[in-house]
């Protein structure tokens, strides 16, 4: 029922959790084609090469089995060891170059993932019931039936050429043995280039369903999608709840300042600003609390308890909420209006004294 429901996309943290464990988007029948394509390749352009080099040897062979009166083990190791050379020569630059392509080609397909977990012992690697279940699975059934495919289409392709092959086969028994080889050579190229282009076609399909699979397999219920979000983002609630209990301590923090300013300016209860000015310390006057509504009336109460000026000035306190943050100094702009503002403070606490 839930495999049932899992009708979201997998989310890109849900495709990294994948990539950590090794399990990543790949297609072997494209690493499979394009392997062969190179190989082939290779072997069309060196199989001059490859054919003088096993000629040379054979022949150089030839000559040295004429001239002995026995064979001695000295000699086998000395033809065994030209045979090796001969041997490396010809093919490890091709099994090189069809080495690198493979790694080339899954690379590409994977993001050259290489992950610890897939080295890891897993029980269900050699369980009997999990076997089965690999065995008997869609995923099996797909594989088999493209096997028989490949096996068909390779079958076809060999008897439809023979058939075209046995035609000239006459022609062929009147021919020099250096002809025949090269028509035959021609040929089987022929049917490979086929076979290539064919699996080529292949791959392409292939490559589509892995794709699909891949992505239906990573598929989400929405719940696992909410639960998801909850983790890597927070419940929203819970969230809510943070962040409320961060704007109280904020708020509790910045009416602890309120005794220490000189004048509040407010408009008349929606806002009010509590500036100080400290003329030895301070380069302008600073904005020690601000709020709005409840805000304001905290900073205003708080004022009156501690028996600090209170003035209003509805432009001067909307402007200095809007456009001045708690403990920032006030604009230049505002110089001339807060200037008398605490010319008026000071001219209130001389006529105190």
């Amino acid at each position: 029922m839930a495999e049932a429901n899992k009708s979201e996309k997998a989310t890109p943290k849900k495709k990294r959790d994948e990539r950590k464990k090794g399990n990543a988007f790949q297609s072997r029948d494209v690493v499979s084609v394009v392997t062969l394509i190179i190989g082939f390749f290779m072997i069309s352009k060196l199989g001059g090469f490859i054919v003088v080099q096993v000629k040379n040897l054979y022949l150089s062979n030839l000559d040295k089995m004429s001239r002995l009166h026995e064979l001695s083990i000295a000699t086998c190791m000395q033809i065994l060891k030209e045979t090796t050379m001969v041997f490396f020569i010809s093919t490890v630059p091709i099994l090189i170059l069809l080495a690198m392509t493979g790694i080339i080609m899954s690379g590409a397909q994977t993001g050259f993932l290489v992950s610890g977990e897939l080295l890891q012992f897993k029980y269900s690697r050699i369980s009997m019931l999990q076997g089965f279940k690999r065995m008997f699975s869609l995923r099996s059934l797909v594989e088999l039936v493209k096997s028989l495919i490949k096996v068909a289409i390779i079958l076809w392709v060999i008897y439809t050429s023979v058939l075209d092959l046995m035609i000239v086969t006459p022609d062929i028994l009147h021919t020099s043995l250096d002809s025949t080889v090269v028509f035959m050579m021609e040929r089987i190229m022929s049917i490979v280039y086929k076979i290539c282009l064919i699996f080529v076609a292949v791959a392409v399909l292939d490559f589509g369903y892995q794709k699909y699979d891949y992505e239906s397999k990573l598929k989400m219920t929405k719940q696992e999608v909410k639960d998801e979000y909850k983790q890597t983002e927070g419940d929203p609630f819970i969230k809510g709840k943070i962040k409320e209990k961060q704007r109280r301590m904020s708020m509790n923090r910045m009416i602890q300042q309120v005794p220490k300013a000189d004048v509040i300016i407010r408009n008349p209860t929606h806002f009010a600003i509590a500036l100080k000015y400290d003329i030895e310390n301070d380069q302008a006057p600073i904005v020690l609390a601000k709020g709005q509504d409840y805000q304001a009336k905290r900073i205003i109460d708080v004022a009156m308890k501690h028996k600090i000026l209170i003035t209003e000035n509805k432009p001067l306190a909307r402007s200095l909420y809007e456009m001045v943050e708690v403990n920032d100094y006030i604009p230049a702009e505002f110089y001339q209006a807060v200037a008398e503002l605490m010319a008026w403070v000071y001219s209130n606490r001389e006529g105190k004294k």
